[in-house]
């Protein structure tokens, strides 16, 4: 391939309202990240990249492809040194930082993500590890590097798509409407079946939202004048689109099913209007928002590290750190964008530099794949406590902690809906297990009393404590399912949602077993109105005894790191560092209910057991390995559990039968 002073590709006209509308598809991402209370629709800015992405990609394919100047080798090229340069940057310094931060079992999974990072499949490998007992998501430096991947291997496939399809004179408009509807209906189909984690992660689920520009930029190439009439209120019609998306859609949103049609259709309007409408000009082609549309993306790739390895290290954030931190992010982006990016894009020697840039990836994502497979090597800076905590290791498919411990056993995961199988084998879904264990829901007439738990993971965990304290006579009967409160407003059961099912079967064996006592558990967002619909629908029944527990102490990030990182190695039995005080709170807004008031139910405060003045318990006994009252961010222990039981729960249940 000869290199002329000039690019070969046809590019579009540079459009400043495209670089404000990055800083309108970057800021609310950031600002998600850094304080997702602030708001909590933010992550849809990832989706206004894909547009731009897509539109941007296709212009420049369809316009050399039908002036005969369309070269995949110059293409690849140009994707290198414009994606390379602020990526290699990032990852190194990741793993550089990671050295000193991190305990071995995090920094194990720092080199899988590296290694995946690098080779733009970290989208797969979030998808085989996201599942409920996974690691948190704020603890994942590397996360963010999940829409790079679509994006990659979107680059990758289309221009090849796109050179045949023009060999064989088909219609670009066509194809391109044929794949987006094919891959839209892909994202709906997998939402609607229970997959929605595989409908965000896999590229054939998220292709539409860049065919989205792919077909706007076909249009503007070939019927501008489909688009030319209304420009004013095209662009408004695109900012309703996407202020709705921020004001409507969060975390528990099925996403992106139907609702990221707001976002993308957002974007397309917006980019539909062009440089000339009024919001367009007034608003995103005005300097400070073309700036940060020119740094937006090294500040996605710096911000989500900083923000995660600050979590990390302090356990949580406040926003004032979040935007400290954010601050921070745009220094970096700046330099990054100054230093790196543009000596890279400049002209001239662009085989040296891809060559250079090719071979630094390369090696980056060898040195990734060889950390995670020498188990991550114990860390300078952290001496015995990194020992403690790989005690505690629990990763998939493995899960050294739980099989040593004999957890699930002690938990009797078998009266689970959540398909534990499926999560071990990095195939997490939401669809449930076909049957639980009968011993789970079948009265046996062998005892003369039975208590049900009902609930969540925060449900099982009472089990073992009542199993030791109450005598034979009574029964322990158990619906109580991964991530599922109670909601007694299941009337049906459902194939395809596992909380769905695990909440009708509950209140179906309640109904059929009439236990004496039913237990009612779960993890955090408790609320009064919830509580007593629970109340209602079981004085329906006619159950006489119905306990609510309260949260256990949640730890941030999880108590064996706060122990490790913080109160290593002299650790004291009780301590309010790493307490997060929103369970705290919400365990003083419960209490204020007078559930004693109401014939039959009682209200058992955890966190009035396990805290005090003076914090609360770390660990029981003399071990603080073999002792410590949460192996997570909250799951008490057996031990844990023990002491819960026999302090206050099984006095409260056998005092129901006098």
């Amino acid at each position: 391939m000869t290199h002329h002073k000039h690019s070969h590709l046809a590019h579009p006209k540079y459009r400043s309202d495209i670089d404000g509308l990055r800083a309108v598809a970057i800021l609310p991402v950031v600002i998600f990240h850094a304080c997702p209370s602030i708001m909590p629709g933010g992550f849809i800015g990832v989706d206004i990249f894909f547009v731009i992405s897509g539109f941007l990609i296709s212009s420049i394919i369809f316009s050399s492809l039908e002036r005969d100047r369309f070269s995949l080798i110059e293409f690849y090229n140009r994707r290198v040194k414009r994606i390379f340069p602020a990526l290699i940057l990032v990852l190194i310094s990741c793993l550089v930082f990671g050295w000193f931060v991190l305990f071995s079992d995090e920094y194990k999974q720092l080199g899988k993500h590296t290694a995946a990072g690098a080779g733009f499949i970290q989208n797969f490998v979030l998808w085989r590890e996201s599942g409920y007992f996974d690691n948190s998501a704020e603890t994942k430096p590397l996360l963010h590097l999940w829409s790079l991947a679509i994006e990659e291997q979107f680059y990758f496939f289309w221009p090849l798509l796109l050179a045949f399809v023009w060999k064989r004179q088909w219609s670009f408009l066509r194809i391109t409407a044929v794949i987006a509807a094919v891959s839209f209906s892909a994202n709906i189909y997998l939402i609607l079946s229970g997959h929605s984690i595989a409908a965000f992660y896999l590229p054939f689920s998220r292709f539409w939202e860049l065919m989205v520009g792919g077909v706007l930029a076909y249009v503007l190439l070939h019927r501008p004048q489909l688009i030319e009439k209304h420009k004013d209120i095209q662009s408004l019609i695109g900012f309703a689109l996407i202020l709705a998306g921020l004001l409507l859609i969060n975390k528990g949103s099925d996403f992106p099913g139907w609702w990221v049609l707001l976002p993308t259709l957002g974007a397309f309007f917006i980019i539909s209007a062009g440089p000339a409408s009024w919001l367009n000009e007034k608003l995103l082609s005005n300097k400070p928002m073309v700036w940060i549309g020119l740094i937006s993306y090294p500040l996605y790739l710096w911000h989500w590290p900083i923000l995660s390895y600050l979590r990390i290290a302090e356990g949580g954030l406040s926003n004032t750190q979040g935007i400290l931190a954010l601050i921070a992010a745009i220094g970096l982006a700046w330099l990054t964008y100054r230093i790196i990016e543009k000596p890279f894009r400049s002209e001239g020697k662009s085989r040296e530099k891809v060559t250079a840039l090719l071979v630094a990836m390369a090696f980056i994502l060898t040195s990734g794949a060889m950390l995670y497979k020498q188990g991550g090597v114990a860390q300078r800076a952290l001496g015995g406590g990194n020992e403690y905590v790989s005690y505690f290791e629990n990763s998939i498919p493995e899960w050294q902690y739980f099989s040593k411990t004999g957890m699930l056993k002690k938990f009797r995961s078998e009266c689970d809906f959540y398909n534990i199988d499926k999560y071990r084998a990095g195939e997490s879904t939401r669809i449930p297990r076909p049957s639980i264990d009968n011993s789970c829901h079948i009265k046996s007439p062998n005892h003369s009393y039975s208590v049900l738990l009902w609930g969540d993971s925060h449900a099982q965990q009472l089990y073992f404590g009542l199993k030791s304290s109450l005598s034979n006579d009574w029964q322990i009967l158990m619906i109580t399912s991964s991530g599922c409160p109670a909601n007694p407003s299941i009337s049906a059961p459902s194939s395809t949602n596992y909380c769905d099912q695990s909440n009708w079967f509950a209140i179906k064996t309640i109904f059929e077993t009439k236990p004496d006592v039913v237990i009612v558990a779960q993890a955090g967002g408790h609320s009064l109105n919830t509580m007593n619909q629970v109340i209602k629908k079981l004085k329906e029944i006619g159950i006489k005894k119905i306990i609510f527990t309260g949260p256990s102490p949640h730890w941030k990030p999880d108590l064996p790191k706060v122990i490790a990182r913080k109160l290593w190695p002299n650790t004291p039995q009780r301590t309010w560092i790493g307490i997060d005080r929103e369970f705290v709170a919400l365990n003083e807004t419960l209490k204020l209910n007078d559930f004693k008031s109401i014939n039959g139910v009682s209200f058992i405060d955890l966190m009035d057991l396990f805290c005090n003045t003076n914090g609360c318990l770390t660990y029981i006994g003399n071990d603080k390995k073999l002792g410590i009252t949460s192996w997570d961010y909250g799951h008490l222990t057996p031990v844990a559990s023990d002491l819960l039981a026999r302090s206050v729960l099984a006095k409260e249940v056998i005092s129901s039968i006098k």
